[in-house]
């Protein structure tokens, strides 16, 4: 709840302005998480052959699929660390500073990959860049949960959690509209460059927290650091709830909904390549005849770049309207039901899509949209509830730590779904079928959880 300080001292153009920046630095995070979902198959064939990708044999879909899962785990671990180091910050030396700090190092990292020569490079740069990404998520959520009366708290919760995924549809767009091709794909670090700029502008013209600066005016002589009065009574069982809670949809993002956007692109590039074979009489011959399974490893003419972006644009669309409603479900319906009611409806979406569908179905577009419709609720909802579990003075790193601590977890999950596709041949739905079910235990989860309200939030 707002101060009466707060209210004298906070204007309402510094709140906008503290809402903009949020926004936008939340919305370029989504863009990265997403470019590299984008990218992935493209910038493997393009790297881990010689001379032109188009001219060269093609590369074993198993190999790609490994690096799929190194590249996830690469950004899991990297905005774990992220989002402790960056939410310590937050609490030391300002949301605002740290905000923009995180943008910088994401923006300026992401730059850096355009000059990889390797997958190996590109690993070690794309960790260094998700350490901003997720610095950026504890910050804007407390600059914003500490800015706004109590009120508007659940509308902003969504409108932060529509914000990565406007980021995700905006990466979406760009590559539909450019094509994202094995001779074609450093382009796109250059678009993930441009928010350094907005990092600049969050250092220089946009206010820092009040409620904050009262609150370290107060702790100014205390001795016990954020990191270790979160983990000692009696935070400690809100914190670990916290990275519990967290973990569910991150996992769920990471190792389960984010294969099918390769997943349509092999399933795609497959077809092209079995049409190829049928109009090839050298291929129908006694002699040359080779199985459909055989056909993607003996050719390969490239699947349709806009086809993979249209899976994106169509998740994330749904994900932008399911964010945004995040926030005032948990209000109308309570926080615990209205989470378990999320888990619930993606386990089953998940399961659906997964099992009985593929990237050809005709219902595979509505399907990928109410996976992100109803799958990323998650995300308006956990700004919401993650600031009332934690006191001001610990408020950044404790959200930090509740929401980033899970891709901890997920990276070692997504690391083993690497090698499990492996033993399945490079099959993007069976490995999809099996971590969805991570959404179940979130429905168990959730009824440990504290209850909270809007007037949670806590000085």
């Amino acid at each position: 709840m707002s101060t009466p300080a707060e209210s004298q001292n906070l204007s309402n153009r510094h709140r906008f302005t503290v809402l903009i920046a949020a926004f936008l630095g939340w919305m370029f995070a989504g863009l990265q998480i997403a470019l590299f979902v984008l990218i992935h198959r493209p910038a493997m064939i393009s790297l881990l052959t010689t001379g032109s990708p188009s001219d060269s044999p093609p590369i074993d879909e198993k190999i790609i699929t490994q690096w799929f899962a190194w590249y996830q785990a690469a950004f899991l671990l990297g905005a774990a660390c992220g989002g402790w180091i960056f939410g310590i910050l937050g609490d030391q030396l300002g949301r605002t500073r740290s905000l923009a700090f995180s943008i910088l190092c994401y923006s300026l990292c992401t730059g850096a990959c355009y000059f990889a020569d390797s997958p190996g490079e590109l690993l070690i740069w794309r960790f260094l860049a998700c350490l901003g990404v997720g610095g950026t998520w504890p910050n804007t959520v407390a600059l914003v949960a500490e800015a706004w009366p109590a009120a508007s708290r659940p509308f902003l919760a969504g409108v932060l959690g529509t914000a990565a995924n406007c980021g995700q549809v905006a990466m979406g767009l760009l590559g539909f509209y450019i094509d994202v091709t094995p001779d074609a794909w450093r382009w796109t670090f250059l678009a993930g460059a441009a928010p350094a700029v907005i990092g600049i502008w969050c250092l220089v013209g946009v206010p820092e927290s009040v409620r904050w600066r009262m609150t370290r005016q107060h702790t100014s002589t205390q001795s016990v650091s954020p990191l270790r009065e979160l983990f000692q009574p009696p935070l400690r069982k809100r914190t670990l709830i916290g990275i519990l809670l967290g973990a569910i949809p991150v996992i769920g993002t990471a190792a389960n909904a984010q294969w099918i956007v390769p997943w349509s692109d092999q399933v795609q590039a497959q077809q092209r390549a079995e049409q190829t074979s049928d109009s090839n009489p050298e291929l129908q011959s006694s002699q040359t005849r080779v199985t459909k399974p055989q056909v993607a490893q003996s050719l390969r003419p490239g699947a349709d770049p806009k086809f993979k972006a249209r899976t994106m644009i169509s998740r994330s669309g749904g994900a932008m309207i399911g964010s945004l409603l995040g926030g005032v479900l948990a209000t109308l319906l309570g926080r615990r039901f209205t989470y378990f009611l999320i888990s619930l409806f993606t386990l089953c979406i998940s399961s659906l899509i997964f099992g009985w569908l593929n990237p050809l179905h005709p219902w595979f577009l509505w399907a990928t949209f109410a996976f992100g419709l109803v799958g990323v609720t998650y995300f308006g909802w956990l700004p919401l509830y993650l600031p009332e579990l934690f006191p001001t003075r610990v408020r950044a790193t404790g959200t930090g730590i509740s929401f980033n601590s899970g891709r901890a977890i997920a990276a070692i999950v997504t690391l083993g779904t690497g090698l499990i596709v492996q033993l399945f041949g490079g099959n993007y739905a069976r490995i999809g079928w099996w971590t969805g079910m991570i959404y179940a235990i979130g429905m168990i989860i959730i009824l440990f959880a504290p209850r909270t309200n809007s007037h949670s939030l806590q000085d």
